[in-house]
């Protein structure tokens, strides 16, 4: 910070790492929340990134592999769809369109696979349907929710994801976060999704503030294309965590 002593910065301490947010205020435990245990002992593989110069006035947050832990989940679901109607699609497909909405995957599919008795939008339905009865099975990326958690109640937040309705407002419930975001946007309310800037631009617009002066975290590199091509500074939450594990490592579909 040049030109003046650096203030305080609050944090938590987690195991032998202390968690460093950039935002002025007191250190204070957590709260016990769902998916704890699940994240307990958690290790970053690099140094957190939360120590910024700039002092954000908004900080937006992916969904689906960023906050939530749901790439396995619905990776199933996709499993299941691609099975039934015999469309050909890998895991490693899979996970590199992170933050392209389900609709926009098949439609891409039919047209590779010449499969015109399909139709895009009922089959999203389908897939979605079969992803919410494993709703139950979701759990927080801790050390994403973690940095949520400290910043409730000191600087606004929301949510950009290629998710959808009613899914992501389920997720967000399920997790107990969802009234921690002023606004939740997902591929349902813009007209372009990821790597578009429309997700980011749109939350911040909602939030009054001017997203050259926001944050905003992902974890696939379609997502990190939308923030920066939305002016805003970029947050790779991928080396937060060691490996890729249970979360696999991207998207919101």
């Amino acid at each position: 910070m040049a030109g003046k002593a650096a203030e305080a910065v609050p944090g938590r301490a987690v195991g032998a790492h202390t968690v460093r947010l950039g935002i002025r205020g007191q250190r204070r435990p957590a709260a016990p929340h769902p998916g704890q245990a699940r994240w307990k002992g958690w290790q970053p593989s690099a140094p957190l990134p939360f120590f910024r110069p700039m002092r954000p006035d908004a900080l937006i947050f992916d969904c689906d592999g960023t906050l939530a832990d749901t790439m396995p989940l619905h990776w199933r679901a996709w499993e299941q769809t691609a099975r039934r109607y015999e469309l050909q699609f890998t895991e490693e497909r899979f996970y590199a369109l992170g933050g392209v909405p389900a609709r926009n995957i098949l439609t891409m599919l039919f047209l590779e696979q010449e499969r015109r008795d399909l139709d895009a939008h009922s089959l999203a339905k389908e897939k979605e349907g079969l992803y919410l009865q494993l709703l139950p099975e979701v759990r927080a990326i801790e050390p994403v929710v973690e940095l949520a958690r400290v910043c409730r109640g000191r600087v606004p937040m929301g949510v950009a994801t290629g998710g959808s309705r009613p899914a992501i407002p389920l997720v967000l419930k399920a997790l107990g976060i969802f009234d921690w975001f002023g606004a939740v946007v997902t591929s349902q309310d813009v007209a372009n999704p990821k790597p578009a800037p429309d997700p980011f631009l749109k939350p911040d617009r909602l939030l009054g503030v001017d997203p050259r002066r926001s944050r905003a975290y992902e974890d696939t590199d379609l997502g990190l294309q939308s923030i920066r091509a939305a002016g805003m500074e970029a947050v790779d939450v991928r080396p937060w965590y060691m490996g890729k594990g249970a979360m696999g490592s991207a998207t919101g579909q």
